[in-house]
């Protein structure tokens, strides 16, 4: 899977559940912005996306860099980070101070066969 196509698979994700996605666009030029959707409750979620394999972990300068412009920019209620891998504990330790939710590759497992969708828990 492609980084597109795993942006692409998100996004899929939260059109199962309920959200209405009005962009699916990663690369440079996003602003930290992979996935902009609606939650059912009108909240604005924004995603990053991380596709790495299990050796590279999400570290504190991926999140903190998402930190910078989720809230600031791109108007997230709801701002989180979906990885395919783990986060290193001052990435998670960051998001927690922030207010970004981390969802790893387990996570991401349990969403993708059972949901629900990380934030409504």
């Amino acid at each position: 899977m492609t980084a597109s196509e795993f942006e692409q698979a998100v996004a899929d994700l939260c059109e199962r559940d309920g959200c209405q996605v009005s962009r699916v666009e990663g690369g440079a030029g996003d602003l930290g912005a992979d996935v902009l959707a609606t939650a059912p409750d009108g909240q604005r979620i924004v995603i990053q996306c991380k596709r790495y394999d299990w050796t590279h972990k999400v570290g504190s300068q991926d999140v903190q860099r998402f930190g910078g412009t989720c809230f600031a920019v791109h108007d997230a209620q709801i701002a989180a980070v979906v990885t395919t891998s783990e986060f290193t504990k001052p990435a998670a330790e960051y998001a927690t101070q922030c207010g970004i939710l981390c969802i790893d590759g387990q996570e991401l497992a349990t969403w993708a066969s059972t949901g629900p969708a990380p934030w409504t828990e």
